[in-house]
């Protein structure tokens, strides 16, 4: 890549990563702060404009005004930055050099492979193309159906309007960015199984991961071909599909199950639902901290241990190359295989009969006290400045990290050194905790010896 007069040469593609996020919040930011992207003349301020640029382009949905401010124009600016964000800069980047040149070089491919966790760089040209069509697919079936429910059931006046809200609504979701243009979030569809179940498939299918969602729709366009269904049937899952899915399916059981357990009787959020709705909300509060953000009952009003375990959903995450944050449920899964392991005095970390390598399980553990630190760390910074109760801002802090845009109402109240934080929390949750660090790093550091080995005593 040829060096441009004036600007340094970055030497790690994941260091591009970081500055092409960069790049798209500051674009956002003087978007959003024209006098035009508001209903008012006054316009947004400097802090508000970047916090929100921020919250969209990270696909979060932290918010420090009501989205109903916004002007159409402004809308459309968070759309863009919301899908934009979620696709990833420099996936969008390479498609689009696809389109024009027909070819990638080794620099954009190694930006895109840091972008989206593609493993194999060779790859990349036709898994670019696949990420592009099931973007549009997904987004598309989501549309279509909340135009129709949108028109059909009056929540919108008319039928350009009902279109607008379903595109921007099906974008959201399968970005998880979890930001709706109702000021009360969906809470006006907490009974309407049609947009619950809609929109909880969306961002559940945004939150597996390109990878398996290539490998899920490979092997269902081979399964449908008489000729090549025998090979469907003798190839295998990879691990890291079967260890997403495994992860996934376990955390959508138990996370419902917990909300419906502690909010059963609370009068502020399933208490007055009947039984179907309350079941209802209690499947979609329970799925949505996974980085969706989206809410139908008041979070604010949700009891302290249904806030922690919405807390940890949100720490955790969904799938690795998502539209997701947080340490992914694969991290989570991998420190679980450790830790059974360890009890079981197993030499190797095994994980659905295979053998774990050494530097997935350093990663692992990197990523996950990586992300500890930023998270407590940010919390206490909130209990410092603008004391807030270590629930909340424990739940700030990981919602700003996970992505997940859920908040129990204190994020506009906020100092602007908060939002800085957030800000920064938010950047580091969207590209991860490794690459964010390695970003900052001015060379890599290699050694030409190793320390002879010794070991102290834990525990």
């Amino acid at each position: 890549m040829a060096r441009l007069r004036g600007l340094p040469v970055i030497s790690n593609p994941a260091q591009f990563v970081v500055v092409a996020f960069g790049t798209l919040i500051l674009i956002g930011t003087l978007l959003l702060a024209l006098p035009f992207a508001v209903d008012d003349s006054v316009g947004l301020g400097w802090e508000d404009s970047l916090f929100m640029s921020t919250s969209a382009s990270t696909v979060t949905g932290l918010a420090t005004v009501d989205v109903a401010v916004f002007s159409t124009f402004g809308e459309l600016v968070l759309l863009a930055l919301i899908q934009v964000g979620g696709f990833g800069i420099m996936t969008i980047g390479s498609v689009l050099a696809l389109v024009l040149a027909r070819r990638v070089g080794l620099r954009q491919r190694m930006l895109a492979r840091a972008e989206i966790g593609a493993v194999h760089i060779g790859e990349l040209s036709s898994l670019l193309w696949a990420i592009a069509r099931i973007t549009l697919i997904v987004e598309g079936l989501l549309a279509t159906v909340l135009f129709v429910k949108f028109w059909r059931s009056g929540y919108e006046d008319d039928v350009g309007s009902a279109l607008y809200s379903a595109i921007f609504h099906a974008v959201s979701t399968f970005n998880n960015a979890g930001i709706s243009l109702y000021s009360d979030g969906l809470t006006r569809f907490v009974g309407d199984p049609v947009v619950v179940v809609v929109v909880s498939f969306g961002f559940i299918i945004g939150g597996l991961g390109f990878p398996v969602l290539l490998e899920v729709f490979r092997r269902a366009r081979l399964s449908t071909a008489t000729a090549s269904r025998s090979a469907a049937h003798t190839t295998r899952w990879s691990i890291h599909t079967k260890v997403t899915l495994a992860a996934t399916g376990g955390l959508l059981i138990v996370g419902p199950i917990l909300v419906l357990l502690f909010e059963w009787r609370n009068p502020g959020t399933l208490g007055p639902l009947g039984v179907s709705d309350s079941l209802l909300a209690g499947w979609f509060q329970g799925v949505t901290p996974r980085t969706a953000g989206f809410n139908t009952v008041d979070i604010a009003q949700m009891h302290e241990p249904t806030q922690f375990v919405t807390t940890v959903l949100m720490f955790i995450g969904a799938g690795p190359a998502s539209t997701s944050g947080g340490i992914k449920v694969t991290t989570f899964a991998v420190l679980g295989f450790v830790l059974w392991s360890e009890v079981r005095g197993d030499r190797d970390v095994n994980a659905l009969g295979r053998r774990l390598p050494s530097t997935v399980v350093r990663q692992a553990v990197t990523v996950a006290l990586l992300s500890i630190a930023t998270v407590v760390g940010m919390s206490l910074l909130l209990m410092a400045s603008d004391e807030l109760t270590l629930t909340t801002a424990l739940f700030e802090a990981s919602s700003a990290f996970g992505t997940v845009g859920l908040s129990t109402g204190v994020t506009g109240n906020i100092s602007t050194f908060g939002h800085l934080m957030l800000v920064l929390v938010m950047l580091a949750g969207r590209v991860g905790p490794v690459t964010f660090v390695t970003a900052l790093a001015l060379r890599d550091r290699s050694r030409a010896f190793r320390y002879p080995e010794e070991r102290p005593i834990i525990g």
